[in-house]
């Protein structure tokens, strides 16, 4: 099979990459192989240890580059083709990967003031309210995003009510493709305005460049509002045995 430019094959690969790449930036570990991502050390919590970047990726790669013996291993199955049931894991969620053609968002009213984090200090507040479990410590914990992200042309979205961060995405590069990962909103009627933030920075840092990202439920709802397009299901997949 030929895998042309913007074909559904190719923008899916592209996908793939793309959120390895991120996911690289954030653990600052593993390696890259022809067929994954992965690290032999934990990732931060809510990261994989490993991704898959081709469908004909298998298991035995994967698990030799990761670490099964202590808890939380994961492994995000980028095309849906693996079974690592016998070797220990169980499906934790199931999701679609999404693309949208490069280009801004339709004009969208939104209450929130938005702008692009530009001081590390900020950061913090930034994750405090991506994570959203208001200092209970059921989120993955401070800290999961440090200041080099900044440095390294990631660009993290805040929207802003007032003083405080409501909402916001993040934006990275990779694969030729603009990764939009990390969006949260925490009114549901400011999550149409956070996709339209996030495609209006894509078009103005990265014009010529689609845009991906992945979603389920009703976050791929709203993603399809925002004229995105399903491109095919990945998998992720957790270490339980």
């Amino acid at each position: 099979m030929i895998i042309t430019p913007n074909s559904a094959e190719h923008l899916l690969s592209a996908a793939a990459r793309n959120n390895a790449d991120w996911c690289a930036a954030v653990s600052r570990s593993g390696h890259f192989r022809d067929a994954l991502w992965c690290s032999p050390l934990r990732t931060p919590p809510l990261y994989p240890d490993a991704v898959t970047l081709t469908p004909g990726a298998t298991a035995a790669e994967v698990l030799a580059g990761v670490d099964t013996t202590t808890p939380g291993c994961s492994v995000k199955d980028s095309f849906a083709a693996l079974d690592l049931t016998p070797a220990g894991f169980e499906v934790l969620f199931e999701a679609e990967w999404i693309h949208r053609p490069a280009g801004a968002a339709a004009p969208t009213n939104s209450r929130l003031d938005w702008d692009e984090l530009e001081a590390p200090g900020e950061l913090a507040a930034w994750e405090t309210a991506w994570d959203g479990d208001g200092g209970e410590g059921t989120g993955p914990g401070p800290g999961l995003f440090h200041e080099g992200l900044l440095r390294e042309g990631i660009v993290f979205l805040a929207g802003r009510d007032g003083a405080r961060i409501t909402a916001g995405a993040v934006l990275s590069t990779g694969g030729g493709v603009v990764g939009v990962s990390n969006l949260f909103a925490h009114d549901d009627a400011d999550a149409d305005a956070a996709w339209a933030a996030a495609l209006d920075a894509a078009a103005r840092h990265w014009p010529e460049l689609p845009v991906v990202g992945y979603e389920h439920g009703e976050d791929l709802d709203t993603a399809v509002r925002a004229g995105f397009t399903p491109l095919g299901p990945l998998r992720i997949w957790l270490h339980t045995a």
